[in-house]
């Protein structure tokens, strides 16, 4: 900067300290670059001021990841189902091993649930990783944890986990006992190979039967009692035995540093200043700053510009060894080039690619449309942000002659489908119509194509006699229904009006606990159209909210279904076609034509709202026309007067209904589409 005068070196100095002044620092800080280091001589003082570019004093300190070899690494995930204190369990583990600070005893942070929504919900959607060191026998240990979604929905976002593991923590809740989901994580892990840690927790509860739920853990999973950890994951009481139990029980990864870098990449996020940033999981090598890696499923090149672990947020490092699990970033532009799956090695140095896993295949597909049709842009381009961070949403364009352009967006479930709605609405305040959901049905002609359609629109009119189409499949799942006695002729009566097949039961205790009540497991096939709707609401409700549920894909079959329209004064309204089976069709199309004839607003001619199939009208409901007294200046006289003003006015009727066109407002669709019932 050359010699400055004093005046103008205090100019300087008064600018570059009074931020920090403001922010109540005691010590002249500069949050930029920019650092002059100009001694101060003003007033006699020949003492020399620096300003610091630090943001915080608390800062972590880079770990050395050299220090860390197989032996002393262990990678582990907690599985349970929804809400049997994962999250909480997470805080507890992250507070003991000093990686986040320590807060008052029952305050749950959710430090790994990041989402507004995951909050608001008390769920997780997206599975997260955090490392943490723990000194256990005078050396220290880096445990990695892969938190994982307990939702039937994220079922893909458990197995992704999983695959990057060596053991999981299987957490049972000790009040409600082993759920649908606990069985299905159990099975997804065991038949990976990986060690089971078993824990009961929420021990402190009033409710809490820890002898029983061991006994059921024991005949459901064949888990002996006595390696179950007893466990109060809100209290922290019993989870300093976890810590030793994952360093025992759970074996280190098997990987040598000498051996040509393979690296399994296993989750991604988006940052929209670094691109796309993987989670890797290295077997075999070292990975360092700078290296040239490729893809073995694109067979692209990078050059990594940043690697290190989540601690449990990004704390850079020097190297990544075999072993450990992190994140890299490595300039991908787009979300579609980390493939959930891939192996990454080193350029020049071809590896064997690591056994993927099957991608994520949407289930539940529905339609999303602006409520001011001039906004589309605005809500496509969000809805692509969104689908950066969320790679299991399927996006396509569509366009309704009602509701104007939109997205036809498919999920991994109804769940799904509202966390992502929710999503929208929330980060991007984004005022939107979703139209029902359907599933993908599979159409087979006569000469033997296939064709998926998840669109009402597209569906065929299979009662014309010039439709090709010989068979329509749709898709079924297995269900797993988990329910006390007591509930199981309620639960049996909701499959059979859900068109439930194949039921068969088991009882998972014999009843011998104190209230004499036994559980059941109910197993049938059901169609996945049936569940998307209300089933789980019934469910609950039938219940008094003690069942738990369950699915699995179970591939498709033979049905008799139909495309059912909605005719407005003769005219067809596409966005509110939906495909039904021919045995509810009658009652559903009541109810359907009922709804709208609420929420239509009247128009100055008779409007017939009907529910067709094909040519054959199901119901009718008449919207009345509203009228002018048009008698009303007439006194005395003939009443042949009266008359006659009545009847043109009831030709003027006539003539406006068969030119006049019913404008269904955005309003109108939004109660009609927004209400369950």
């Amino acid at each position: 900067m050359g010699l400055l005068s004093p005046w103008r070196r205090a100019n300087i100095r008064v600018v570059l300290e009074m931020p920090c002044r403001l922010s109540g620092y005691s010590q002249p800080r500069f949050f930029g670059r920019a650092v002059l280091e100009q001694p101060r001589r003003l007033s006699g003082c020949l003492k020399p001021q620096f300003f610091s570019t630090s943001l915080r004093n608390d800062a972590p300190k880079r770990l050395a990841m050299d220090d860390f070899t197989c032996d002393l690494l262990r990678n582990f995930s907690i599985i349970a189902h929804i809400d049997h204190g994962k999250s909480t369990l997470a805080d507890r583990l992250l507070e003991l091993t000093g990686t986040i600070k320590k807060k008052e005893i029952g305050k749950n942070e959710q430090v790994l649930d990041k989402l507004k929504v995951e909050r608001e919900r008390g769920i997780t959607v997206k599975a997260q990783t955090a490392s943490m060191v723990h000194h256990f026998k005078g050396r220290n240990h880096m445990l990695n944890l892969i938190d994982t979604p307990g939702h039937v929905d994220f079922s893909w976002e458990v197995s992704r986990s999983l695959a990057a593991c060596q053991g999981a923590l299987l957490l049972v809740d000790a009040s409600q006992g082993v759920q649908a989901q606990s069985i299905s994580v159990f099975h997804d892990a065991r038949d990976r190979g990986l060690t089971i840690i078993p824990v009961l927790n929420k021990i402190d509860l009033p409710a809490a039967q820890p002898e029983q739920i061991a006994a059921q853990m024991q005949s459901t999973f064949g888990i002996n009692p006595d390696n179950i950890i007893h466990i109060s994951a809100k209290t922290g009481q019993g989870v300093e035995d976890i810590l030793e139990a994952i360093i025992t029980r759970i074996p280190p990864p098997i990987g040598s540093a000498t051996a040509p870098l393979k690296a399994f990449l296993f989750d991604s996020f988006y940052d929209r200043y670094r691109g796309v940033i993987s989670l890797v999981n290295v077997q075999e090598g070292i990975l360092r700053k700078g290296d040239k890696i490729t893809s073995c499923h694109t067979r692209k090149k990078y050059e990594v510009t940043e690697l290190g672990i989540m601690y449990p947020e990004e704390v850079p490092t020097d190297s990544l060894r075999a072993g450990q699990v992190g994140y890299i970033a490595c300039n991908m532009k787009e979300s579609s080039e980390a493939h959930i799956g891939d192996t990454l090695h080193r350029v020049g140095e071809p590896v064997e690619p690591l056994p993927g896993f099957q991608p994520a295949k949407a289930m539940v597909f529905a339609g999303i449309f602006p409520v001011e049709s001039s906004d589309f842009p605005k809500l496509e381009e969000s809805i692509k942000r969104l689908t950066l961070t969320d790679r299991s949403v399927t996006v396509q364009r569509e366009s309704s002659a009602a509701l104007g352009q939109g997205c036809r967006l498919g999920f991994l479930g109804t769940l799904h489908m509202d966390v992502f709605r929710q999503r929208l609405e929330d980060e991007y305040d984004a005022n939107i119509i979703v139209t029902a959901p359907t599933v993908p049905y599979r159409l087979i002609y006569r000469d033997n194509k296939e064709v998926f359609v998840s669109n009402p629109t597209e569906f065929p009119e299979t009662a014309d006699s010039t439709c090709k189409v010989k068979e329509i499949q749709e898709p079924v799942v297995k269900a797993s229904i988990i329910v006390p006695e007591e509930y199981f002729g309620d639960m049996m009566e909701l499959c059979f009006s859900h068109r439930a097949e194949e039921l068969d039961h088991r009882y998972l205790d014999s009843g011998t606990n104190s209230s004499g009540s036994s559980r059941i497991m109910l197993i049938c096939t059901i169609p996945l159209s049936e569940i998307v709707t209300n089933f789980f609401d019934q469910l609950k409700s039938r219940s008094s909210g003690f069942a738990s549920f369950d699915y699995e894909d179970a591939g498709y079959k033979q049905s008799d279904l139909a495309k059912m329209s909605f005719l407005l004064n003769g005219n067809p309204v596409d966005a509110l076609s939906i495909i039904v089976h021919r045995s509810v069709a009658d009652d559903l199309a009541r109810v359907w034509v009922k709804k709208l004839h609420k929420v239509i607003p009247r128009q100055l001619f008779e409007v017939p709202i009907q529910a067709v199939i094909g040519k054959k009208v199901l119901a009718r409901e008449t919207l009345r026309a509203m009228r002018a007294d048009v008698t009303a200046g007439l006194y005395g006289g003939h009443y042949e007067r009266k008359m006659k003003h009545l009847e043109n006015q009831k030709e003027g009727k006539r003539k406006m209904k068969k030119v006049g066109k019913v404008n269904l407002p955005q309003e109108a669709f939004f109660d009609i589409l927004s209400n369950k019932s």
